[in-house]
């Protein structure tokens, strides 16, 4: 943001860690436990059963300290964590012109309820969407940056752009941050905490050996989201060479502007994300690559012909990478089991495109859009036009 809306974006942001909290605890870890089947869908081999979802509502003992479950609290913190995430993708896109009340209700929105669906629906063992679609997302290029992307999207369509972003003549004009090293230095630093993410999402599992008796040692392995198996090793050079091919595409395409360098190594993997457990490190590469350079394309097409104002490029870099990174998957996975389950579909190019039609549009863009569009008939959408021009830090701080 530019330096007169410093603090209010610093606190906009930061309120979404005791909003999403407070709301995950009450409903939104349920939600992903209980809707693994989808609606009317009754599911089958591998759904959690429904008194397993009982367990996490928030009057259960399974919500509270036990001595004989040490592990749930640390999952629920993990999948927290990604909640917070999707939310702080949306409030990028959306700085200097949303009201904090309207941002905070898209917080909860994305953090708390739709992505606990999507999470439900195809980043579960025994999700729907995995039995029937073959839907394959190991690293989340869907379930949270591609919906993350579409209900930045489905907001800023309603918001409208900021003031002077766009000329008389319809040309947009370039708003440039505060201090873009910093914004960089932040860029690099999700480079790392997106690293975590990655070691996160695996399961590990120790397989120990045995002779007369005796114990000899213990391998080390893991699986993914859907028990499928993968290790860190692996994952490691994927993530590493698709952050490098979004970069120097990136850099190539924007004639090394540092903002869509950084930007572009973070397409980079979230393009390769949905099949990052499974890719050679070259395929990964290329992947990332045709990623980045796509949602590179689509960001300024979109900001010229629709007037959309996307101020960190959330939409392209999330949203347009997470769905590009699906599809994608469909193709070059195509046949790759998606499930430890026998009956569970193959991973395909039609039940990725269906995916991440659901990801973006579905569960992303039209949530977003139907409550922006009420928030806005109610006046409370967007700030004044004077306290945009003077400054949220000083209206905030009269």
């Amino acid at each position: 943001s530019r330096q007169r809306n410093h603090m209010h974006t610093l606190m906009k942001n930061s309120m979404i860690i005791p909003l999403v909290t407070v709301t995950w605890f009450l409903f939104g870890w349920w939600i992903y436990w209980a809707f693994a089947g989808g609606p009317g869908i009754t599911g089958g081999i591998g759904h959690p059963a429904p008194d397993f979802a009982a367990y996490y509502v928030p009057w259960s003992d399974g919500m509270g300290p036990r001595l004989d479950d040490r592990i749930s609290g640390v999952f629920f913190a993990a999948f927290l964590l990604f909640a917070w995430t999707a939310a702080s993708i949306v409030s990028g896109a959306v700085i200097e012109r949303i009201r904090s009340f309207a941002f905070w209700i898209f917080a909860i929105l994305i953090g708390s309820v739709t992505w606990s669906i999507d999470a439900a629906w195809g980043w579960s063992y025994g999700g729907w969407m995995v039995e029937l679609l073959g839907y394959h997302d190991a690293y989340a290029s869907g379930v949270i940056h591609a919906i993350a992307g579409g209900t930045a999207l489905g907001i800023l369509v309603v918001l409208g752009p900021r003031l002077g972003k766009f000329a008389a003549d319809g040309t947009p004009r370039d708003i440039v941050p505060h201090n873009p090293w910093l914004v960089c230095i932040g860029l690099f630093l999700i480079y790392t905490g997106f690293w975590g993410f990655y070691v996160a999402c695996n399961v590990p599992l120790a397989t120990t050996g045995y002779i007369d008796g005796q114990l000899t040692g213990a391998t080390q392995t893991a699986t993914t989201i859907y028990l499928t198996p993968t290790t860190l090793g692996a994952i490691t050079m994927n993530f590493l060479m698709s952050l490098a091919g979004g970069m120097m595409v990136a850099y190539m395409m924007s004639k090394g502007d540092a903002f869509w360098t950084y930007s572009g190594g973070l397409a980079g993997i979230i393009t390769a994300s949905a099949g990052n457990d499974l890719y050679h490190p070259i395929q990964a590469m290329i992947i990332g690559g045709i990623g980045t350079a796509l949602m590179y394309k689509l960001h300024f097409w979109v900001e010229r012909k629709f007037k959309v104002d996307d101020a960190v490029g959330a939409v392209a870099v999330h949203g347009y990478a997470g769905f590009i990174g699906l599809v994608i998957a469909g193709f070059v996975l195509w046949g790759h089991p998606s499930s430890p389950y026998e009956g569970f579909a193959a991973i395909n190019p039609w039940g990725q495109f269906l995916g991440a039609i659901i990801m973006f549009w579905v569960l992303g863009f039209i949530p977003a859009w139907v409550i922006a569009k009420i928030l806005a008939s109610l006046d409370l959408l967007r700030i004044p036009r004077q306290v945009e021009l003077l400054g949220l830090d000083f209206h905030n701080n009269r």
